[in-house]
């Protein structure tokens, strides 16, 4: 079955061919960075406009990339939430139009399953149940995966999402945006234990929050000023290992306790070098098992919504042309 997915849910246009769930034929992604940077984040507005731009362009992309036209596939897969209303609506209405024009079937998907989704991917993908972790630019949360389609939500952030915490933390030491990459290359020559910023673990449960740590950043740098050379890259160092360390104990603390051997981290922030050797190096260390996905996917992409359609049609999930974009669409 080949399944064309289209992401339209913030800041990249992307499209993809996947075969049966498994195998990608294609993956194309525009992102708009450059446009969004010097705003210091996501305008909607904008992202929407430049989806409009860039949509059927990257969707010709993918077809050719995989050889097939739209004659070849047998279903098309689109983001109906979560994400922002406009950009979503992009996608969703190309999806429609798509196939009304050539009788092809759609089905609406979830962005957050595709990212949990998105390990299947891999040759050695996990089945279910596991633990899944999504930590990305507006989502941090951790879900019981029981099977597909049947989510449990266990953990979530209370304030700033990991990815937020990052961009803010990037604006006050006037890094760019987005803050992910600028502060992990930094942090790669500094010293994670020059500044012991805190750790906020909420109560006896799987929640995280980290605006207490942009707030930290913020107090540190007005007492000791934006740093420059080695102490910039100490900063970094320290700001991305209490990320790395609140996140990693939550996921392993909370598959022991539900007794799980299998450890999924995925989404943008899934991509951040210190947070997945951490996160690696804790559940071995506990004999659990942990699955990343390569860091081409934990970033938005086509691919990822192609497979959580793919699943989301086996069971027996259809779209039609009522079906609304969703920005608040909780997956459980």
């Amino acid at each position: 079955m080949l399944v064309l997915g289209l992401e339209t849910s913030c800041d990249e246009t992307a499209a993809a061919v996947v075969e049966d769930g498994r195998r990608v034929l294609s993956d194309v992604v525009s992102t708009q960075v450059d446009i969004h940077r010097r705003w210091g984040g996501v305008v909607p507005e904008l992202a929407s406009r430049n989806h409009i731009v860039q949509v059927m362009p990257v969707l010709h992309e993918a077809l050719t990339r995989a050889g097939k036209t739209l004659d070849d596939i047998d279903l098309l897969a689109v983001t109906s939430g979560p994400g922002l209303i406009g950009a979503l609506l992009v996608g969703l209405q190309v999806a429609k139009g798509l196939s009304l024009a050539t009788g092809k079937p759609f089905v609406g998907a979830n962005h957050l399953e595709g990212h949990l989704l998105a390990i299947r991917l891999l040759e050695d993908a996990p089945s279910p149940p596991f633990l899944g972790l999504v930590v990305s630019g507006g989502h941090t949360s951790l879900y019981e995966v029981r099977d597909y389609g049947n989510y449990r939500l266990i953990g979530r952030t209370r304030d700033d999402a990991a990815g937020e915490a990052y961009d803010k933390t990037a604006r006050i030491l006037g890094l760019p945006y987005p803050g992910g990459q600028p502060i992990d290359e930094l942090a790669q020559k500094g010293n994670p234990e020059a500044i012991r910023f805190p750790r906020a673990l909420p109560g006896d449960n799987f929640d995280v929050s980290f605006s207490g740590l942009k707030t930290a950043v913020l107090h540190h740098v007005q007492k000791h000023g934006v740093p420059e050379g080695q102490a910039l890259h100490d900063l970094c160092a320290s700001f991305q290992e209490a990320v790395a360390d609140v996140l990693s104990k939550k996921l392993v603390a909370a598959a022991r306790r539900l007794g799980h051997t299998q450890l999924v981290l995925c989404g943008g922030v899934a991509a951040n070098s210190r947070l997945r050797a951490l996160c690696k190096q804790r559940a071995e260390e506990r004999g659990l098992r942990m699955f990343l996905p390569p860091v081409r996917l934990c970033t938005d992409n086509g691919a990822m919504i192609a497979v959580a359609g793919y699943e989301a049609w086996r069971r027996g999930l259809r779209g039609d042309f009522r079906l609304a974009a969703d920005p608040a669409w909780r997956m459980e």
